[in-house]
């Protein structure tokens, strides 16, 4: 079914869509504190699979989860763990709006990974904007313990190095394999192999935990579900800066369930990732819209 285009309708999709993940992370920050990284790795997967096969049977219908590549799917599900395992060991260990600041790098370093790995021309301007978004990167890294660079900081760049790969075998499985199948085998994957890896430090789950771990499932979900809904109805360009907005959610929720808020250091660092961000995606549609009109040309 081919859905109405609205860039309107689209942005309202994607401001639902990083509320909801926002909401999904507060609740990981805050299993956190009574879980292993893994262990809150296998909630995250699992709390969000039966919500997702419930839209995807309803939608689309259980062949479009069928698998092609094997291969590509079982490297996102590993990559999966490592980024959900390292961004909830950080959480930990720091305020919700520190780490989304610092994982805000992950665009740029999709756009870097694009060249070895699927071959794409990234023009000095680009370049530039990706160094001085991990110049941003290092400011907010900087006011670790006495001005070294923290562990729960490197750790958050290291998931974020993980979504960035991970995104990139995204451009690659959509050639064979439908939306559905990679959100299901994602979380299946990534669950099933955290569990696992979860069982030595295996920490009995608490009844009282368990509103919490529903929620950040079906927050998770929903999160999906609107941002799927939002790439169907809107251009891509206009609609992924609106991820940023997702600092003041966070903010919001620092402030709310712990009482803090940004230093000065993340702040500054923040605004020099989003500039940058933002200015790599201008820089994607004018170079989208160059090639289009050369390839328009008689």
């Amino acid at each position: 079914m081919t859905l109405p285009r609205s860039n309107l309708a689209a942005a309202g999709w994607m401001i639902a869509a990083v509320a909801s993940f926002s909401l999904m992370d507060a609740g990981m920050k805050l299993l956190s504190a009574h879980y292993p990284p893994l262990q809150v790795t296998l909630l995250r997967g699992a709390a969000s699979l039966p919500f997702v096969l419930a839209w995807v049977l309803a939608t689309a219908g259980p062949r479009s989860i069928v698998p092609v590549r094997w291969g590509l799917h079982l490297l996102r599900g590993v990559l999966g763990m490592a980024m959900i395992g390292c961004f909830v060991f950080a959480l930990k260990r720091m305020p919700l709006s520190t780490a989304y600041t610092i994982y805000f790098v992950a665009p740029l370093l999709v756009a870097a990974l694009s060249v070895p790995l699927l071959g794409e021309r990234v023009g000095p301007r680009r370049w530039t904007a990706i160094a001085i978004g991990l110049v941003g990167v290092i400011v907010v890294l900087r006011p670790g313990a006495d001005g070294l660079v923290s562990l729960p900081g490197l750790m958050v760049l290291l998931a974020a190095t993980a979504y960035a790969v991970a995104a990139v075998t995204v451009s690659l499985l959509t050639r064979t394999d439908t939306p559905q199948s990679m959100v299901v085998w994602f979380l299946l994957i990534m669950a099933v192999g955290a569990g696992v890896a979860a069982i030595p430090g295996w920490v009995p789950l608490r009844l009282e935990h368990a509103w919490l771990i529903l929620g950040m499932g079906l927050a998770g979900a929903l999160g999906q579900v609107a941002l799927t809904a939002a790439f169907m109805r809107g251009d891509a360009s206009m609609i992924a800066p609106l991820e940023y907005t997702g600092l003041v959610w966070v903010i919001g929720w620092d402030w709310l369930l712990w009482r803090t808020l940004p230093d000065a250091m993340t702040w500054v660092g923040a605004a020099i990732i989003v500039a940058s961000g933002l200015y790599l995606l201008r820089r994607e549609r004018v170079t989208r819209t160059a090639r289009c009109a050369t390839l328009d040309q008689p």
